[in-house]
């Protein structure tokens, strides 16, 4: 039995994949125990939960594989520094003394972290009567160290776990050692090159750059870019190919550098970025402007036409008739849209955990099939290796019931044949539910077992989970979870989207026309009923679906399945369980944190329910009190 541990950390989001025989056995980010998001320090809560899930010792690892190669990184960061000299020397000042003390030297680092894990779980083992021979056993060294390129983790993420025998695979990112678009072919166990994009020339820190000129956070803020974009006008898309980008029929693109100072500086874009657009950058939480939702569209719709060309050309260069992706930019589910109505594949497959936590599953895999030189096997019946992505912690009854005696809160434990009737009824009454169970998402969508749900059919639901829920800004739309064989009733969709990385139209039968009535625009758009699922329609009406799958989530799938009995509708709302600021919840500890810090109405941890109604005041003032003080 061979098992590798795959790794990512010290760039943001770091986490941890165990795959055993390659199997995908647990995979999750550290940002869930540590609680602090996009955390990139050393995973060392993510291996801990990924190895005792298999009940697994460290030291009996046959590989420990990290997902990028920092020597390569720190090569191109001096070329750079080099390059735009004496300008970028404050950067440098600040980003040599990590290099030279921890990143120059990640493999000791890793060593180090790892021979302290082995010591905690000797410790813990050794404690118990069953170890009395372990003792005596001499010191085992750490398991053999590997270290796979960034696009090439991201790579093998995208097409070892997917359900093709062969496909051409995309990854789009901000940079990883140099790399900032790849293409690869993939077919049996092989992965091979095709080309590469380098920095600084890149497709991710260009949509960033936009990113953090309207004001949003890089790195986290994007999607929140994204969501602006319908609100706006492309009305800058023709100065942007006139200043920024030069873009050639295949999809390879040059930046005018002369605009950003990402580089080497300490921001993203420069004082004559700010004059071509009229102005300084947005003060991050500021209010959007109409400005910043026409620089919104105008750099998505950028975006999109690039990714068309580039996998256009992907697929005229190798005949693939299927598409993998994965990088950052594959998060971006509207690009993801446009490339699956262009029909330029026949099949697309984006992994789930598209950004750099994908990259510990994608080493680890790589490990697999090239260093041990595996064969590959797709899954039957055209399903994933990701296991719906379903890779994280599980909590039983008694964990749950554990932490509510604690905290002396009262609960109701239901019979599994009621819960899904009750619960459906709930929201059919306009209840906001907060619906822990199973195991724990891979990735950053919630897929149904780190959720909170509505009714899609009420015209304040959008409203009343943005403001009074998230705690997050009210443009943002939310997402659609319908049961799998429902979705073409509800969008213009024909193919399963389990992981929430497709956006679609929403069919035009449930659509309201409004041609008669008053024009809005800017977020007065937000006042406007749109379609007969008012909550899950954007203002353009689409929305980022996600199909259920009976066979993956049958608890979600039973949900939905009560509420369409109930109702006729057979969608809910989804979208993660956490607030502003905060990761999506793992533990009930954080359900029942988050439940009491926002208006959720009910929170349902497998079948034990809450009733905010019964909670103690003091406890909920308190919950809010720490929310507010965190944020």
């Amino acid at each position: 039995m061979t098992k590798i541990l795959g790794i990512s950390a010290y760039y943001h989001d770091s986490a941890a994949t165990l795959v055993v025989d390659g199997n995908i056995v647990a995979a999750v980010q550290e940002e869930r125990f540590s609680r602090i998001k996009h955390d990139p320090a050393f995973p060392a809560q993510a291996i801990k939960y990924c190895l005792s899930h298999a009940s697994c010792l460290l030291d009996e690892l046959d590989a420990i594989v990290f997902y990028d190669k920092p020597m390569l990184k720190f090569e191109r960061l001096l070329e750079t520094y080099l390059a735009t000299a004496p300008r970028g020397f404050l950067s440098f000042l600040r980003a040599m003394p990590i290099w030279l003390k921890e990143k120059l030297y990640l493999k000791a680092v890793l060593r180090q972290e790892c021979r302290q894990l082995i010591h905690q779980q000797r410790a813990i083992l050794n404690s118990t009567s069953v170890a009395v021979e372990k003792k005596k056993q001499k010191k085992p060294p750490v398991p053999t160290l590997l270290f796979c390129e960034h696009h090439q983790s991201h790579a093998a993420s995208a097409y070892y776990p997917s359900p093709f025998d062969e496909a051409v695979v995309l990854c789009l990112d901000g940079v990883g050692e140099w790399a900032t678009s790849s293409a690869w072919h993939g077919k049996g166990a092989n992965l091979s090159p095709l080309w590469e994009l380098q920095f600084p020339h890149s497709l991710g820190l260009l949509y960033s750059a936009f990113t953090y000129y309207c004001g949003f956070k890089v790195n986290s803020g994007e999607y929140k870019l994204m969501g602006l974009a319908p609100y706006g006008e492309p009305k800058y898309v023709d100065l942007i190919y006139q200043h920024l980008i030069e873009v050639k029929d295949d999809g390879s693109f040059q930046l005018n550098m002369d605009y950003f100072d990402y580089p080497a500086g300490e921001t993203m874009t420069n004082s004559k970025f700010a004059a071509l657009f009229g102005g300084p950058p947005n003060d991050t939480n500021a209010q959007v402007s109409q400005k910043e939702m026409d620089l919104a569209r105008s750099i998505q719709v950028v975006t999109e036409d690039i990714v068309l060309k580039i996998a256009g050309y992907a697929q005229r260069e190798t005949g693939c008739k299927n598409l993998c992706l994965a990088g950052g930019v594959a998060l971006n589910c509207v690009a993801n849209g446009r490339i699956l109505r262009a029909a330029i594949f026949d099949n697309i497959w984006i992994q789930p955990a598209a950004g750099d936590a994908g990259g510990s599953l994608g080493a680890a895999m790589l490990a697999w099939h090239q260093y041990f030189e595996q064969a590959r096997l797709t899954s039957n019946a055209g399903q994933d290796a990701m296991h719906g992505a379903y890779l994280g912690p599980r909590f039983c009854n008694q964990a749950v019931v554990h932490c509510l005696q604690q905290q002396g809160l009262e609960y109701r434990e239901y019979d599994w044949s009621t819960l899904y009737a009750r619960i459906a009824k709930l929201m059919s009454e306009g209840n906001v539910i907060g619906w822990f169970q199973g195991r724990m998402e891979f990735g950053p969508r919630a897929l149904g077992n780190r959720s909170i749900i509505g009714d899609p059919r009420s015209p304040k639901m959008q409203s009343i989970m943005n403001l009074k829920i998230k705690q997050r800004e009210s443009f943002r739309p939310f997402a659609p979870a319908v049961l799998a064989e429902d979705v073409s009733e509800y969008f213009v969709l024909n193919v399963p989207s389990p992981y929430m990385l497709l956006v679609a139209d929403v069919q035009a039968a449930l659509l309201i026309d409004n041609t008669d009535k008053e024009t809005l625009f800017g977020l007065e758009k937000l006042k406007q009923l749109r379609s007969h699922l008012p909550a899950i329609t954007h203002i353009d009406n689409s929305a980022r679906v996600q199909t259920v799958h009976a066979q993956s989530n049958p608890e979600f799938y039973a949900l939905i399945e009560a509420f369409k009995q109930l109702t006729g509708c057979g969608v809910v709302i989804n979208t993660s369980f956490n607030v502003r600021g905060e990761p999506p919840v793992c533990s009930p500890q954080d359900a029942i944190r988050c439940f009491l810090a926002t208006d959720m109405d009910y929170l349902v941890m497998n079948n034990i329910v809450l009733d905010k109604s019964l909670m103690p005041l003091e406890l909920i003032r308190a919950a809010k009190t720490l929310s507010f003080e965190l944020d």
